[in-house]
């Protein structure tokens, strides 16, 4: 099968700007670490420095070459509602991968997390939170139903999309194929299916797999789901019938997590 890739630069994709205002201790403290991006200046907070957590970051800036001013951090540069914590990092746009780069081989089981038609930035960097936690290789998203890796989603996830390598195709359907080609099982969250996660027998759970997870209250698409090789659901026992997304994801990537470790014990 050709990769998916080779039609990624086509239309359709969402402009990112050039330089983005990451705001928030750990959100600038990540991408420091992770070095990811084209770093710019540090911007503090007259007063902010005899903070630990912010002399840290201005530590690590220092080490880096980052050029350091203080400033002002009103809403009208950081935004309404957004508490910078005293710092802000001017910087570039994360950069995102080739779909290659997430198949490649690793030393163990090869985890990956699929978001369909997840589009708020406040999920999606929940989610990449939890996937970088669980010890997921990397997220693959769609071009048109998943918001820009923002500053937004950088907050959200507390700065683990600096860590998290992310691929965005146009079509996820020929995408998640193209994983399955290069060895990789799909298991899905679905509240319909007859599985339970916790009962699925652990020969199931094991290799390399994507985790699918749907849209709030649409769930997955029917052609995503064909592709599904493993549909479980998470057992509820209250009243309310779901989980948020992004709960959902971490008790299904932990579960399999836990799998893993106890079949290397």
């Amino acid at each position: 099968m050709k990769s998916p890739s080779r039609s990624r630069r086509g239309g359709g994709a969402r402009k990112r700007p050039s330089r983005e205002r990451l705001s928030g201790i750990h959100s600038c403290r990540e991408a420091l670490r992770a070095g990811r991006r084209q770093l710019e200046q540090l911007l503090v907070k007259p007063g902010a420095d005899r903070r630990p957590e912010v002399a840290e970051v201005i530590e690590l800036a220092r080490g880096l070459g980052v050029p350091i001013h203080e400033r002002e951090l009103d809403p009208g540069f950081v935004g309404e509602g957004v508490n910078p914590q005293g710092v802000v990092l001017e910087a570039g746009p994360i950069p995102e991968v080739d779909i290659e780069e997430l198949a490649q081989p690793a030393s163990g089981p090869r985890r990956l997390i699929a978001l369909d038609g997840v589009e708020d930035p406040q999920n999606v960097g929940a989610l990449a939170r939890v996937a970088e936690g669980a010890g997921c290789l990397g997220m693959l998203l769609s071009k048109r139903r998943a918001p820009p890796l923002s500053p937004a989603v950088a907050r959200a996830s507390a700065g683990a999309i600096e860590w998290l390598p992310v691929a965005r195709e146009t079509n996820l359907s020929r995408a998640i194929n193209y994983l399955k080609e290069k060895g990789f099982w799909v298991v899905g969250a679905d509240p319909g299916a007859t599985e339970s996660l916790f009962r699925v027998p652990d020969r199931v759970l094991q290799g390399d797999l994507v985790v699918v997870m749907g849209a709030e209250g649409r769930g997955l698409r029917p052609e995503i789901e064909k592709l599904v090789d493993h549909p479980v659901r998470i057992e509820m026992q209250g009243e309310v019938a779901s989980l948020n997304v992004s709960t959902a994801a971490a008790v299904l990537l932990f579960e399999l997590q836990r799998r893993a470790d106890q079949a290397r014990d």
